[in-house]
């Protein structure tokens, strides 16, 4: 019967040492929060392109002809005036051999009509023969004379014409293209290689235009170009050049910013970051983290901390833009109010918070 008895006994001490745990205090939850402040509304923009040469030429024969030789390649270093490919020359050596033979042929003729018209101009002073006989004469050295010209001016065009048989680079610089190989036939201008020039540098940039909205582009601003590769690398430049007209089927617009420097690991078609701010006028926003968001009944909310009594309550915002590292918000946070940057997802209503860290908009 005793063991009975004992049994509400062990039942009655244990009970106040459960309610004991219960009743015990919470400590306050440890939060960071940012207080907002009005802030002028610039758009951070990140974007990928690559280096590029700020002059480059397409270089192609100025005569017709089949390829015999390709001296360089893609990627090789020329310099101005270096031979780049070459013609075959058979059809131009050929006018210049029948150039040549008009020369001898003319010169020929001009220094018999010239030692005739010295012997007329002899005879003239004499009074052996009449003047129509020296007016003859001149006439026909005179013609003999022009004759000789115009076979050297062919001569001098046939000349040219077998120059034209080697392609040489117009400026140093670097082969970036190449569009014909040996064998082939070619036409007079038609680009073979496309040539980067040696000098200033561009990061080049193919930028959707809905990216800058309303606001034009800002020529001025200071933009930092960093290598893909290696962000250490990294240098300033500004806006050169924006294509007038879309572009590709996603129509975007070709944006140059010319290089201040050129760092040499910065290397032709090397891959880069451009950063740069696009200003929104002199409008002012409201700006938080984006780990302040919350979702409150499946609408975009802040937690926002009463200083009286460090206890949170849920706030429904409107967001004007999401950019890459904050957020702007439209409507629903007033300059001064404290919102909890981190762990919103842990938040309820009248939770005692204890502010850890407070960073700066």
């Amino acid at each position: 019967m005793r063991p009975i008895a004992i049994l509400p006994l062990v039942i009655l001490i244990s009970l106040p040492l459960g309610c004991s745990r219960k009743q015990g205090n919470v400590p306050p939850t440890k939060v960071e929060v940012q207080r907002v402040e009005l802030t002028e509304a610039v758009k951070t923009i990140t974007l990928t392109g690559e280096i590029r040469a700020q002059v480059e030429s397409d270089l192609g024969f100025r005569a017709d002809g089949r390829i015999t030789e390709r001296l360089v390649d893609v990627g090789d270093h020329v310099a101005a005036g270096q031979v780049l490919a070459k013609l075959d020359p058979q059809e131009q050596h050929s006018a210049v051999d029948a150039a040549e033979s008009d020369v001898r042929a003319a010169e020929a003729k001009f220094a018999n009509e010239t030692s005739n018209l010295a012997r007329q101009k002899l005879l003239l002073a004499a009074k052996v023969n009449p003047p129509s006989e020296y007016d003859r004469a001149e006439e026909s050295f005179r013609t003999a004379q022009s004759a000789l010209n115009a076979a050297k001016a062919q001569l001098g065009t046939a000349l040219d014409g077998l120059a034209q048989t080697e392609l040489r680079a117009s400026n140093s610089g670097t082969i970036t293209a190449r569009n014909a190989e040996i064998g082939q036939v070619v036409s007079a201008g038609q680009c073979v290689f496309k040539l980067a020039h040696d000098g200033p540098r561009d990061a080049v940039f193919n930028v959707n235009e809905a990216v800058f909205g309303q606001q034009p582009i800002d020529r001025n601003v200071q933009i930092k170009i960093k290598l893909v590769a290696d962000a250490g690398i990294h240098t300033t430049g500004t806006v050169r050049e924006i294509t007038p007209t879309l572009s590709g089927a996603g129509g975007t617009l070709a944006i140059k910013i010319g290089l201040e420097e050129s760092p040499p690991a910065m290397t032709l078609g090397a891959a880069v970051l451009g950063e740069g701010s696009q200003p929104l006028g002199s409008q002012k926003a409201i700006t938080i983290p984006p780990g302040s968001l919350a979702s409150v009944a499946g609408q975009a909310s802040v937690w926002i901390v009463d200083p009286a009594t460090s206890a949170v309550s849920a706030r429904p915002i409107t967001i004007a833009r999401y950019e890459t590292d904050r957020v702007l918000v439209a409507a629903g946070l007033r300059p001064g109010e404290i919102v909890v940057t981190r762990n919103t997802q842990k938040m309820r209503p009248n939770q005692t918070v204890a502010i850890a860290e407070e960073h700066q908009p």
